[in-house]
């Protein structure tokens, strides 16, 4: 199979490195310029709970570069979406799905009004823990499943396809008729400890062993499960805050993405993770104070952030 991803950041390198050790076809379309510079001089580099491999793929700053891909998967940030969705249909052939991974609520929506919903498949990927240790060189902690869905619903046979061109490269994948559940379960996840550790700049794993971070964070898990109860989300937990603390033990030493973008004084994805409680909230009528809260001062840091440089 043929396959572009678009975003080749942290997770993004994962995917690509681990795609073509299954022996696909794979694309890295980035803007980052040192790091597709040097993928195509060296190979990308990924290491960590899959091993250590380097492996050579197609990497390029212009999508024009790539073309008839069998699979398009869209693995920006969220500010990068829309672009990305416009540069998806110049590179996939025209009956090709079109993979949208990002964490938070509203980026296969975006995609959804350039391409139609027909052509999406959503994908949740939680427990990896992925960083960059500069270009074309990523590093994961963990390894948990990929699960994946059409937009539109329904089990189709080019799903299991796609479920089985990432099983090919080692990736644990589970397939769902509604994977709107699974987003919401993983937004759960992200809001506890995306925000806290941003604001912190704790780990996940200290935050969880800090009492006051702790008491914060997982308020904010309470608030978003009461908001996809609301909205009639059939959650497969009833106790919100037992299911993400599971879930942060196994990636106990990461910085969630968020704390890395802070880190670099880079504004995060608040609007989605964090801020998507709070709105989400608004129109099924239950309080967020927490998670307002949070993105209110996570807002406040980040405009510190150009006026310091």
């Amino acid at each position: 199979m043929k396959i572009a991803i678009i975003g080749a950041g942290a997770m993004g390198s994962v995917y690509a490195a681990l795609l073509a050790s299954g022996g696909h076809e794979v694309w890295a379309v980035d803007t980052w310029k040192e790091h597709v510079e040097a993928m195509r001089e060296k190979g990308l580099r990924v290491e960590g709970a899959s091993g250590d491999r380097t492996v050579r793929i197609g990497a390029t700053t212009d999508p024009a570069d790539v073309r008839d891909a069998d699979l398009v998967i869209i693995a920006t940030k969220d500010d990068g979406v829309t672009a990305a969705a416009s540069a998806a249909l110049q590179i996939a052939r025209p009956d090709a799905p079109i993979l949208t991974i990002q964490n938070g609520l509203g980026s296969a929506d975006k995609v959804a009004r350039i391409v139609g919903s027909d052509r999406i498949m959503m994908g949740v990927v939680g427990g990896f823990g992925a960083s960059m240790r500069g270009p074309g060189h990523a590093h994961h902690n963990g390894m948990e499943f990929l699960r994946l869905g059409e937009m539109d619903g329904g089990l189709t046979p080019r799903l299991e396809a796609v479920a089985e061109a990432w099983r090919a490269g080692g990736f644990k994948v589970l397939t769902f008729d509604d994977i709107h559940k699974m987003v919401w379960e993983k937004l759960i996840c992200n809001c506890t400890y995306s925000g806290p550790c941003a604001l912190t700049g704790l780990r996940v794993g200290e935050v969880q062993s800090n009492p006051s971070a702790w008491s914060i964070a997982a308020a904010c898990a309470h608030e978003a499960y009461q908001v996809a109860r609301a909205k009639g989300i059939n959650l497969d937990f009833d106790d919100p805050v037992a299911y993400v603390h599971a879930f942060g033990q196994k990636i106990h030493n990461a910085r969630p993405s968020m704390l890395l973008d802070h880190l670099a004084r880079r504004p995060a994805e608040v609007d989605n993770i964090n801020g998507a409680i709070p709105r989400e909230g608004a129109n099924v009528g239950i309080a967020t104070p927490v998670n307002s809260v949070v993105v209110a001062l996570l807002k406040a840091k980040e405009a510190g952030f150009a006026s310091r440089d």
